[in-house]
C-alpha cells in the first residue's frame, strides 16, 4: 500500500512538473515566432515599434544573423533547462515531501558536470564567433575603395579609384526636406554604390571619434583622427540604406545620419559621369567651418543651457 501511494505521488509529481515546462516552453516559442516574423519584412531603415534587427543586406550582416540566432537557441535551450530543475527543485523536495532537509554537501558527478558543461556551451559559441570575426576583418579582392571622414558633424567621402572623386555629406534640415524624405536621417548626397560589388571602406577623421555605422550593412567602423581603419561591404540588393554615428561625438551628434543608396552597375557608372561633373568644382581640402551651413547656424540657433561654474 505504501508503494502505490508513493507511485501515485511519483506520477502526480511528473504530471505538474510536465506542466510546468510545457508553460514555460510556450512563452519561449512565442518569443522565437515574433522574432522570426520581426524580420520578414524587409526594411533598410529603423521601423516604429520594430523588434529584431534590421534585414541584412550584406555577406557579413547575413552571418550575423546566422550567428545571433544560434546564441538565441542556446540562450532558450540553457532558460528552459535552468527553470526546468528549479520546477522539478520545488516539486520533488517540498517541504512536505521531505520535512527533514538532507545533509548532502557534496555531489563529485554534478560538480564535475557543471564545469565542464559550461565549457563545452563556451567552445560552441567561440568557434563560429571568431570565424564570424575572421570574416569581417578578412577584406576580400576589393573591386573598389572609398574613403570616409568623419567631421563634427558631417562625413566626406571620397572615391580614391575615381580620380580622387570627393563630396560632402550632410543632414537635410526639417525646414528644406521634401515629401519623401525622412527627419533625421535623409542627407543632401548619399553615398552611392553598385550592387554585388565588393568595396573597400577606409574610415578616419578629422576632429573627434565618430563612428559609421550602417545597421543593414553590419559595418561599423571608427573613425579617428591619425588613423585610418578599414572594413569592407557588398551590398546584395538594391535600396536605400540609412545608419547614423554611433559614437557620441558632441552636441549635434544625433545630426550625423548616413546614407548609403546602392544601384545596379549600369546605372552606378551613368551616376559617377554625373558626379564628376556636379562636384568638380567642390575643392577636396574643405575645412571644417566652410561644410555644412545649414546644419551649423541651425545648431547654434538652439538654446544651449549654460554649465554652472564649477560642474
Amino acid at each position: 500500500m505504501v508503494r502505490l501511494m508513493e507511485s501515485i505521488r511519483q506520477k502526480a509529481a511528473r504530471g505538474r512538473l510536465g506542466r510546468a515546462l510545457g508553460a514555460l516552453a510556450v512563452p519561449a516559442l512565442v518569443c522565437i515566432a515574433i522574432m522570426a516574423l520581426a524580420g520578414v519584412a524587409a526594411a533598410s531603415e529603423p521601423r516604429p515599434w520594430q523588434l529584431g534587427m534590421q534585414p541584412p543586406a550584406t555577406p557579413i550582416k547575413e552571418r550575423i544573423h546566422a550567428f545571433h540566432d544560434e546564441l538565441l537557441v542556446i540562450c532558450t535551450l540553457i532558460t528552459i533547462f535552468v527553470l526546468g530543475l528549479l520546477a522539478y527543485v520545488m516539486v520533488k523536495f517540498s517541504h512536505k515531501r521531505h520535512p527533514v532537509a538532507t545533509r548532502t554537501s557534496h555531489n563529485p558527478v554534478i560538480e564535475v558536470l557543471w564545469t565542464v558543461v559550461p565549457v563545452l556551451i563556451l567552445i560552441l559559441i567561440a568557434i563560429p564567433s571568431f570565424k564570424l570575426m575572421y570574416f569581417m576583418d578578412e577584406i576580400p579582392n576589393a573591386e573598389m575603395t572609398i574613403k570616409v571622414t568623419g567631421h563634427q558633424w558631417y562625413w566626406t567621402y571620397e572615391y580614391t579609384d575615381q580620380n580622387s572623386l570627393s563630396f560632402d555629406s550632410s543632414l537635410i534640415p526639417e525646414k528644406d526636406l521634401k515629401p519623401g524624405q525622412k527627419r533625421l536621417l535623409d542627407v543632401d548626397n548619399p553615398l552611392v554604390v553598385p550592387v554585388n560589388t565588393t568595396v573597400r571602406v577606409q574610415v578616419t577623421g578629422t576632429d573627434v571619434i565618430h563612428s559609421w555605422f550602417v545597421p543593414s550593412f553590419g559595418v561599423q567602423e571608427y573613425a579617428v583622427i591619425g588613423r585610418l581603419n578599414e572594413t569592407w561591404m557588398k551590398v546584395l540588393r538594391e535600396g536605400m540604406y540609412y545608419g547614423e554615428c554611433n559614437q557620441i561625438c558632441g552636441v549635434n551628434h544625433a545630426f550625423m545620419p548616413i546614407v548609403v543608396k546602392a544601384v545596379a552597375k549600369p546605372e552606378f557608372d551613368k551616376w559617377l559621369v554625373e558626379a564628376k561633373k556636379k562636384f568638380a568644382a567642390v575643392p577636396p581640402d574643405k575645412t571644417d567651418g566652410e561644410a555644412a551651413p545649414a546644419l551649423l547656424a541651425a545648431a547654434a540657433a538652439r538654446p544651449v543651457e549654460a554649465t554652472p561654474a564649477g560642474n
